[in-house]
């Protein structure tokens, strides 16, 4: 006879004996499992967000780019003596000659002071459901070079070609400017022609400067720029003082590049800052020369400095709908812990259908969100989707839990979740310690309430 039989000891089958630990390997397994659309419902927010991209890159491209203006910029010609070898015929004979030749180049002179005030009127274009910030911007630019400066160049004042300076501005995109742009210098106003004269930039304007012969002592200048860009507005600081006014009605805006700005008023009506800018946070000089290669005023010097603003939408639903989307397995994970805890405290039996059940819910609130975002505001298409994900699951509680206190602890648990959720998505900086200090909080609730379960026992 067998001892267990005679000690009166029933062995159990095998899996009865582990039916706990097979228990929690199912649902381990079944929370990998609904990986599965978790990560292609991340592949549709990122396809999604991949098609807004280029619907808002052909509203842009026949728009206006983001605006950059550098400038202006005083540009003289100038004359310098140049040795070369020749071959020439000396008496019959071809030799090499040393002679000396006049070759031109060009001296680049930044303002003294560069005073720039605009409005910029942002609106929204659409294409289909997608949407770009656009803007209108009117600029009043101001200022004043000091021809004195480019002695530092070490050219003769003699040199240089004063009647054939010009003035000259790089700007991004110029569709915006419907009219002819003039420039006032002194007494005298001229009108802008198309190109940059300023190597390395690809669009541009020009002017000449008619009434001067001669060096000036001061050369004021005045002007008006009207511009059609998308996303942002910036500049760069070519004055030894540079003050930048800029206004608009869009609340939302984000100051960027290299400086910020000294004042700014933000609130629901629109932003106004000021920008005080003086030369010593550049890297390039006041003038340069294009003699040798030793232009100074190359895009890649200039463009470190560059500041301004970006018109961005407040919301990227996108970025928000793939945000909460890293948190759907701890969602399923938890109310799945529930379930467990259900089946262990209280002997009720759920199947692994039921389970999987559940968690296609949650999966599908995602899939609600990324879906309702695209038409109504992020907060809204939130709640709908919290709304219809949970009475899915509630109603669906209400029956296979077989208890009103039950179904009620899982409402607690979705509302909270949820709750905890949207509370993350709007913090930034405080995310992560935000969301680090409620998983403490939910282990600490799970160890609370199986501190007294003998889990031998259930062997």
């Amino acid at each position: 006879m067998d001892a267990n039989e005679n000690s009166g000891e029933v062995r159990l089958p095998f899996f009865k004996r582990f039916s706990v630990i097979f228990k929690m390997a199912g649902v381990f397994s079944l929370v990998l499992v609904l990986l599965i659309p978790l990560a292609m419902i991340k592949s549709l927010v990122h396809e999604r967000m991949f098609r807004r991209n280029a619907a808002v890159a052909e509203i842009t491209a026949t728009w206006g780019n983001q605006e950059t203006v550098v400038g202006p910029v005083l540009v003289v010609p100038y004359e310098y003596k140049t040795k070369k070898w020749k071959d020439q015929m000396v008496r019959n004979n071809l030799k090499k000659v040393e002679v000396e030749e006049t070759a031109r180049a060009n001296a680049y002179l930044l303002p003294a002071q560069l005073e720039i005030t605009g409005d910029v009127s942002p609106e929204k274009l659409h294409r289909g459901i997608y949407e770009a910030v656009v803007y209108k911007g009117r600029l009043d630019l101001s200022g004043s070079f000091t021809p004195s400066d480019l002695s530092v160049l070490g050219i003769a004042a003699e040199a240089f070609r004063w009647g054939e300076a010009r003035i000259s501005l790089a700007v991004t995109d110029l569709r915006g400017s419907g009219e002819i742009l003039k420039i006032k210098t002194g007494d005298t106003t001229g009108a802008f022609a198309p190109g940059c004269l300023l190597p390395g930039y690809s669009s541009g304007i020009h002017a000449g400067l008619p009434g001067i012969k001669s060096v000036p002592t001061n050369l004021a200048f005045q002007m008006t720029l009207d511009l059609k860009g998308s996303q942002g507005l910036r500049f760069a600081p070519l004055g030894r003082q540079n003050r930048i006014k800029l206004g608009s009605v869009w609340p939302d805006p984000s100051f960027c590049g290299a400086f910020l700005p000294a004042e700014r008023a933000v609130d629901a009506r629109g932003f106004n800052a000021t920008w005080q800018v003086s030369w010593y946070g550049r890297s390039y000089p006041q003038a340069s020369t294009d003699r040798g290669g030793e232009y100074a005023f190359k895009p890649e010097a200039i463009s470190p400095s560059l500041f301004g603003v970006e018109f961005l939408a407040p919301v990227d639903s996108y970025r928000m709908v793939e945000r909460a989307s890293k948190y759907g397995v701890l969602f399923i994970a938890l109310i799945f812990t529930a379930f467990f805890l259900f089946e262990i405290l209280s002997g009720l039996r759920l199947h692994a259908f039921q389970y999987a059940l559940v968690g296609a819910a949650l999966c599908l609130f995602y899939l609600a969100l990324l879906s309702l975002s695209e038409f109504i505001r992020f907060d809204c298409a939130y709640w709908a989707g919290v709304a219809a994900s949970s009475l899915l699951v509630i109603l669906y509680c209400l029956r296979a839990l077989r208890g009103g206190k039950r179904t009620a602890v899982i409402a607690a648990m979705l509302l909270s979740v949820f709750t905890y959720l949207y509370v993350v998505l709007q913090l930034q900086e405080y995310s992560l310690l935000f969301g680090s200090a409620g998983l403490f909080l939910i282990l600490g609730i799970v160890m609370f309430v199986t501190r007294n379960v003998d889990w031998y026992s259930r062997e």
